[in-house]
């Protein structure tokens, strides 16, 4: 692992000073400035005018209230937040958040994330992130909807297509999109489709979006893969969650030859030797809403649930592990679980779910570790491919998509390892997601002067 260069020392000091009791951004910044020393030895002009310091610094944080009412006529209130964390080489771009952990430091650290995957894509987004405190389960779609009409109220006079273009994340999907997107149109009294991303086809939305996150970290781990000269055919793959990223990882891996035995909820995970039931799993997470654990009730013989308490779905023995839940998750011990039991490669479909310790862990074991501002890019990715098909009031077949989203997520694998490789780091997809990130957006800062 890297040491953080003399030089950058202060900076990171200055970003944890101003942004106390926000252990995750700091996280987030102190891995890339890890990264960021060979840069700095190689291009000293990326210390001046403080551009490191301006990159760490988001352009604008919008905190407000959301008040709404429930179903039995009660006032609740919730916090929303809006950060617009860099748009050096596009419109602000990046999903919202609803779930009770949310707090202004993790939507920093999401959209400090968000900047440099947006940059890898080679797309003209720049970097951005939202949500709520809010909690969506056991609410009614009623309630969902009133939320997120009182949301929009207030949150919409800081988007636009050319300004900030939020999409989904965990808690919002099609059907959160829609409210906000519904709302939205009625105050603006414009039909601005390429103001938000992850629509339903039947108003502007991209066929392949909804998979586009869990496809494209298959595909990076893939390309990862056949650098040792290997594949995903015959490999034993367990996937962390049971969301939406989780769930089309699963299928692309079992389309490539994989096979994945383990997924989780926050309640425990479910061990299937003879390979997860994407059909059943889908009908319970997707359609039923309900617990993991359902899935091996309804399985039978020969399907495990192990409750959270009981252990990690990191113990289940495997070639590849892919952690696509939520930050964090993986710990370092959990890491040297993987690490005793053969894993070979690790693909982030999640945000930084994996601790700096694991990460570690992963690195000096000699495994193929994908970090996820790299690896689950083809999200993103997508939804540029959606405001392109809504500038131009076009609709591409998902065949077409899903061609672009594969070459774009290979491209982003090769500019990785090139980086890492032109740095003196072979192998070391941190190093190089971070730098290639980094440099393209701090060349557009450095062209746009001082602003």
């Amino acid at each position: 692992m890297n040491t953080i260069d003399e030089k950058l020392q202060p900076i990171l000091a200055e970003v944890t000073r101003r942004n106390a009791g926000e252990p995750e951004f700091h996280q987030a910044v102190h891995e890339v400035l890890e990264s960021l020393g060979r840069v700095v030895a190689k291009h000293p002009q990326y210390l001046d005018l403080a551009l490191i310091e301006r990159i760490c610094e988001p352009e604008r944080q919008i905190i407000f209230r959301i008040p709404w009412v429930d179903d039995k006529g009660r006032v609740q209130i919730n916090r929303g937040f809006r950060v617009q964390f860099n748009s050096a080489i596009g419109p602000y771009k990046g999903g919202m958040r609803f779930h009770p952990s949310v707090n202004v430091g993790i939507i920093k650290f999401l959209g400090f994330e968000q900047t440099f995957k947006n940059a890898l894509t080679g797309m003209p987004i720049g970097g951005g992130k939202g949500g709520s405190d809010f909690d969506p389960k056991g609410k009614s779609d009623g309630e969902i909807m009133r939320f997120c009409q009182s949301l929009m109220t207030e949150l919409h006079r800081h988007l636009g297509e050319q300004t900030d273009v939020p999409a989904g994340d965990i808690g919002v999907g099609g059907r959160e999109i829609g409210y906000m997107f519904g709302q939205y149109k009625r105050l603006n009294n414009r039909y601005e489709a390429g103001v938000f991303t992850g629509k339903a086809l039947a108003y502007g939305g991209s066929r392949a979006r909804t998979e586009a996150t869990g496809y494209g970290n298959t595909y990076f781990v893939d390309a990862m893969l056949k650098t040792r000269g290997t594949s995903f055919d015959g490999k034993r793959v367990v996937v962390s969650g049971s969301g939406n990223v989780a769930i089309y990882t699963i299928e692309k891996v079992q389309s490539f030859g994989g096979k994945v035995v383990a997924c989780s909820d926050s309640s425990g995970y479910v061990l299937d030797e003879a390979g997860i039931d994407l059909a059943l799993l889908k009908e319970i997470k997707d359609v039923r809403r309900e617990r993991i654990s359902e899935y091996a009730r309804r399985r039978g013989d020969g399907v495990h649930f192990i409750p959270a308490d009981k252990g990690s779905v990191w113990d289940v023995a495997c070639d590849v592990a892919m952690p696509s839940a939520t930050q964090n998750e993986l710990s370092g011990k959990d890491a040297r679980t993987l690490v005793k039991n053969g894993v070979i490669a690790v693909g982030e479909g999640a945000n930084m779910p994996s601790t700096p310790e694991a990460v570690r862990v992963f690195q000096e074991a000699g495994v193929l570790f994908a970090p996820g501002k790299a690896a689950n890019a083809g999200g993103v990715a997508t939804s540029a491919l959606e405001m392109q098909q809504n500038a131009s009031r076009d609709s591409w077949t998902f065949e077409q998509t899903e061609a672009r989203l594969a070459t774009i997520m290979r491209n982003i694998h090769d500019t990785c390892h090139q980086t890492a490789e032109e740095y003196g780091a072979p192998g070391d997809y941190v190093l190089g997601a971070n730098i290639a990130g980094f440099v393209r957006v701090a060349e557009a800062m450095r062209m746009l002067g001082v602003i």
